[in-house]
């Protein structure tokens, strides 16, 4: 048998199934999408009676370079009845000296140090823990030293938490690129994320899925009291989908919505970083389960790497190999799978595309998207072998030795 033959029914089988995944993405996308609320529309919505106060609490460890620029963008919204409490955890750098010049002018801005962190707390609960004792708001917003509020922001989501008699309101923030790994391999990482968490659940009446994201959680601070706040969640390295969890544990409502650029994040400098950080999401996501790492690692290696490299490939070699039966017996296998390579490339094209428009990259980054499921499934493996072996999972200016679960 010519080695070809063999060659492209493994091509056909390939291109056949990356059209068939891809065309699901795109329909499963386009299913969820409206389901999730854009937070713009908060803004036709009431305000809680008496426009009560918002306590905004954000740790910063070591955010000298973005912090100034969160708290200015904070400052300037039209929900104007706010505190803003920084909680300097254990920082070495010139976070509080850039923030310093703020505060004298704003008396809405309070600094808190915080030097010590319990053994048996991550960091950031820990700091949440600290500015949540402070603050005097009927609201509480937990948010991050790294995003910038548009003004709008706080009034339209208390437009929405009150108009949907939410306990909890998270965003979907909108990632700024700038860096090559983020137009290429965000929208991979994102996408696994969403796969392991529906979002689009989130939001139903009926058994809501749960999920949230830390970089902007709304509580009313009467729910978080009862949720027994950060205590509740002291030794999870991901606080937000652990709150989320509570919440409807104990029966009340979370909501997502979609922040369209009015919640912006800069987040990493490096692809060694992003590739670390998103290591701990996956690990905490996975519930610190190795067999359902490399379950998601299996995932996005086929499904966005292996499938559409293998599209590529099948209508490159039809194509080539077409004409060299000059009408035998064979020339209708290789225009089949010339034909299905190009529907298999189409599909997945488009798709990633769309992908990356959503995630606000660049469309054209979409041809290198098999690099970033690559690289994205070299993250799930390495989470597990990390869990396996005990690596320490650095954040927030600690190690922590995560131990792996079976079940």
């Amino acid at each position: 048998m010519d080695f070809r033959v063999v060659i492209l029914w493994v091509l056909l089988v390939i291109a056949g199934g990356c059209a068939f995944w891809w065309i699901t993405v795109a329909i499963r996308v386009a299913r969820d999408l409206p389901r999730i609320p854009r937070i713009g529309q908060g803004l036709a919505f009431a305000l809680p009676p008496g426009e009560p106060l918002v306590s905004v609490v954000i740790p910063a460890h070591n955010e000298e370079k973005h912090a100034p620029g969160c708290i200015e963008s904070i400052l300037r919204s039209t929900y104007t009845n706010i505190e803003v409490i920084v909680v300097l955890d254990r920082c070495t750098d010139a976070t509080r000296a850039n923030l310093q010049p703020i505060a004298a002018r704003d008396a809405r801005l309070k600094l808190i140090d915080n030097n010590f962190c319990p053994t048996d707390w991550a960091g950031k609960c820990n700091a949440g823990r600290v500015g949540a004792e402070l603050a005097k708001g009927t609201y509480v917003l937990f948010t991050d030293a790294d995003v910038e509020f548009s003004p709008q922001l706080i009034r339209a989501s208390m437009g929405m938490l009150n108009e949907r008699g939410l306990q909890l309101l998270s965003l979907m923030s909108t990632p700024r690129i700038r860096h090559w790994f983020e137009a290429v391999v965000q929208p991979v990482a994102v996408m696994e994320l969403m796969r392991m968490f529906p979002v689009a659940q989130v939001n139903r009446a009926q058994n809501p899925r749960y999920f949230a994201n830390g970089q902007f959680m709304l509580f009313e601070r009467a729910a978080y009291d009862k949720l027994g706040g950060h205590a509740a969640v002291k030794d999870d390295l991901l606080e937000d989908i652990a709150f989320s969890r509570r919440v409807k544990d104990s029966g009340g409502r979370g909501g997502l919505a979609v922040a369209d650029g009015m919640l912006m994040v800069e987040m990493y400098e490096k692809l060694s970083e992003f590739l670390q950080g998103w290591k701990r999401i996956y690990i905490e996501g996975s519930q610190r389960k190795p067999a359902r790492l490399r379950r998601s690692g299996l995932i996005v290696g086929v499904g966005a790497a292996l499938l559409p490299v293998g599209s590529f490939a099948a209508l490159i070699a039809g194509a080539g190999w077409s004409g060299q039966w000059n009408g035998g017996s064979l020339e209708p296998l290789a225009s089949a799978v010339m034909w299905t390579g190009l529907l298999g490339a189409l599909s997945f094209l488009a798709s990633a595309a769309w992908i990356h428009k959503l995630c606000a990259a660049p469309m054209l980054a979409a041809f290198f998207h098999p690099l970033g499921g690559f690289l994205i499934a070299r993250c799930f493996f390495g989470a597990a072998e990390d869990l396996i072996n005990r690596t320490p999972v650095r954040w927030g200016g600690r190690e922590y030795i995560l131990e792996p679960r079976k079940w």
